[in-house]
């Protein structure tokens, strides 16, 4: 499609609209009949689904090398022969080059997309992936849509409204504080930031593919900038807008495809109301940061926050109380459809407790409200569904709004005494205690009891039988049947649990995690070894980047400290990666590779991570639980070293094992800080830190001379 023609066929002035809900029907229209222009639709004949890299050169080819290869069989000289065997070194070397040009296109394209990058893999590799139910009797959209919007009805009918709820509904709307009562209007630059910031996905929905739009903002940033500024200021979101497209996705790939429960609705929503949703994101977020609304442990969907900088709280809070010859209990709270079941009622009472009030209130209500979705498999679509609860899945603004109702848990939690660490609906709280214990005290039944009685009158399924316990310490067994009940149901400790996508067990060894990691990693590497002859070395780096190393740095700053026989495993695995992309043979040295490619060794890509992990403590671009942990150095006395830039490190009085002082963030990053050259320490910008440090960390590895 031509985006010169489709800039021209938007450029016809728009009739005026009386309401919202006009304009954004009006400028749909404008797309349809832009695109209609361009793009006439046009009956198409059923063909067969032929490779996308062969062309129609090779198509020839493969006729001519068919017509000699007839001409050798009826003939059967030597000329003939030589003549098809000729043709046929030059047909596999044109297949080959087409399908080398067509994947580096693809990889090219989808660099910075991983789950794209993901499907084109998956799609070159030939492995099965998810089921074609379009094609599959036996699944009609009519069903997914009626299971989908069902289940939340049913699991919404048994948790009706307690007396807490309707306690919580009726109290007084907090007045006190920072309010947020309205959005500020935007500019035509702004909608130039919202579409370059933004992928430009396409939902079935939307008039026209997305990209057309951002390619033609010269002429449609006016109609834009008018829907989004009257929607700001009239404090509601466009009708239209409101349906998602859900497609289901089998959860994995050894679930059964005939049954529904095994399938998860992904949302699509249209990309109009995307950009609405980052006008709002933008403020709203910026106002819960600045009011610091939201929980500080929790860390999903939070600049600087993640799934790694929680975990290494909690493991550093693990470390430690072993340390001291204590012990703990981690328990891992399992929620069902907990996007799906958020009460609207309950949400809009906590936006006031927030400050959000008046036309921003208004505007955040009607957004949630009113919504529908259908399911498409193929080229069939549901009727609508309406959703009488929930945030939207694939909205930008369901993750803000999901902290904001679900952050008075934490609170209750921690008032017993226990930890808590959050990430969206995933809440971990844990117990530290001293010594040793043969029973878990009476407070975390009383935690327990607290936390059941708050997702009962926040009308939150709690799932027990998903909920897992870890005991860390010693003897962790015997307390199997000391541990009280959730919901009704016997807590049971597990020998190692999943959290947050990391492999955690009684003694944090990390060593199910590291196996699990070197076994993954390696299956991929097999993956990609079968498109080593198509690909160019550049884009057979990004792929080995975006499927086995960023695989081996996910929350690789857990990795310190472990034993040589865990971190060779996964040397190994970049070991593997190194000689995959430069063809380097199994008997030569992998030191002289590691070197020319300039990639730091496993361990000191581990000590690179805790360095940036300081870094962002230190300088107010981290969670404040990790800043809370690191100490600068003070001395007693003036000296020369007191603008050093270093961290305090604590000694062996503070803490008695050596395992302790080499794994936990709150001794580590201290003393790997405090190594680094003084330039390097005194650096303020995140990316020249970044690359200072790399440099100093890349000498040291390798042997060369400081610089």
């Amino acid at each position: 499609m031509d985006p010169d023609r489709f800039r021209q066929a938007l450029r016809n002035p728009a009739p005026p609209g009386d309401s919202l809900d006009d304009l954004v029907e009006d400028w749909n229209n404008r797309l349809l009949a832009a695109i209609d222009e361009i793009a006439p639709k046009r009956p198409l004949r059923p063909r067969r689904n032929r490779a996308p890299w062969f062309t129609e050169e090779l198509r020839k080819m493969k006729r001519d090398l068919r017509r000699l290869e007839r001409v050798w069989r009826r003939t059967r000289d030597g000329a003939s022969r030589t003549s098809y065997r000729t043709l046929m070194k030059a047909y596999e070397m044109a297949m080959k080059a087409a399908k080398k040009s067509y994947f580096a296109a693809s990889i090219a394209s989808a660099s910075s997309r991983p789950a794209q990058l993901f499907r084109i893999i998956r799609s070159i590799t030939s492995l099965g992936g998810q089921p074609n139910l379009s094609t599959n009797s036996t699944h009609s959209c009519e069903a997914f849509a009626s299971f989908f919007a069902e289940k939340v009805l049913l699991l919404h009918r048994d948790l009706p409204a307690n007396l807490d709820t309707v306690t919580e509904l009726e109290a007084p709307r907090l007045t006190s504080g920072p309010v947020l009562d309205h959005f500020d209007r935007i500019l035509p630059t702004d909608v130039d930031r919202f579409f370059q910031v933004g992928r430009p996905t396409t939902c079935l929905l939307d008039p026209c593919p997305s990209w057309l739009i951002r390619e033609c903002l010269d002429v449609a940033w006016t109609p834009l900038v008018e829907i989004i500024n009257l929607s700001l200021d009239t404090g509601t979101f466009p009708g239209e807008l409101k349906e998602a497209v859900v497609c289901p996705l089998l959860k994995k790939t050894s679930l059964d495809p005939l049954d529904l429960s095994n399938y998860r609705p992904v949302s699509n929503l249209p990309y109009l109301g995307k950009v609405i949703e980052r006008a709002v994101a933008e403020q709203l977020g910026g106002f819960l940061e600045e009011t610091s609304a939201l929980d500080p442990f929790q860390s999903g969907f939070r600049p600087g926050f993640g799934t790694e900088t929680a975990l290494v709280a909690l493991t550093d809070d693990i470390h430690r109380q072993l340390d001291r010859g204590g012990s703990g209990l981690l328990i891992l709270l399992d929620l069902s459809a907990a996007f799906d079941m958020v009460d609207h009622d309950l949400l809009d009472h906590r936006l006031a407790d927030v400050g959000i009030q008046g036309i921003a209130r208004n505007w955040l209500c009607s957004f949630i409200s009113g919504r529908r979705q259908r399911v498409a498999l193929g080229r069939e679509m549901s009727s609508r569904h309406s959703l009488v609860c929930g945030v939207p899945q694939g909205a930008i603004l369901s993750p803000m709004l999901f902290n904001i109702f679900m952050r008075l848990l934490a609170q209750i939690i921690r008032s017993f005494g226990l930890g808590c660490h959050q990430y969206a609906d995933d809440t971990q709280l844990y117990l530290l205690m001293d010594g040793h214990t043969d029973s878990a005290p009476n407070t975390l039944t009383r935690c327990l009891e607290a936390v059941a009685g708050w997702f009962r009158r926040s009308r939150l399924k709690l799932n027990p039988s998903k909920t897992e316990v870890l005991w860390l310490g010693r003897d962790g067994m015997g307390m199997r049947d000391q541990l009280p009940s959730l919901a009704g149901a016997q807590l049971v400790p597990l020998p190692s649990v999943k959290s947050l996508g990391v492999i955690l067990d009684a003694s944090l060894s990390m060593e199910a995690q590291v196996t699990a990691t070197a076994k993954a990693t390696f299956f991929h590497l097999r993956r990609i070894k079968q498109l080593v002859p198509y690909l160019s070395r550049p884009d057979l780096a990004t792929v080995i980047h975006a499927t086995v190393i960023s695989r081996l740095d996910y929350c690789n700053s857990l990795y310190a400290g472990l034993p040589l026989k865990l971190s060779q495993k996964l040397q190994r695995v970049q070991n593997a990666a190194e000689r995959l992309l430069t063809g380097s043979l199994p008997w030569e040295h992998i030191h002289p590779v590691l070197f020319k490619l300039h990639w730091l060794p496993v361990e000191y890509r581990v000590r690179f991570k805790v360095l940036l992990l300081t870094f962002k403590a230190l300088h107010g671009l981290g969670p404040s639980y990790l800043r809370d942990r690191l100490s600068w150095y003070a001395p007693r006395r003036a000296s020369r070293s007191i603008n050093n830039n270093t961290l305090v490190v604590q000694g062996p009085k503070e803490v008695r094992l050596a395992s302790t002082r080499a794994r936990a963030f709150s001794t580590l990053a201290p003393a790997w800080w405090n190594a680094l050259p003084h330039e390097t320490r005194a650096l303020q910008d995140l990316i020249s830190f970044r690359r200072a440090c790399k440099t100093e960390l890349f000498h040291l590895a390798f042997g060369l001379e400081p610089i």
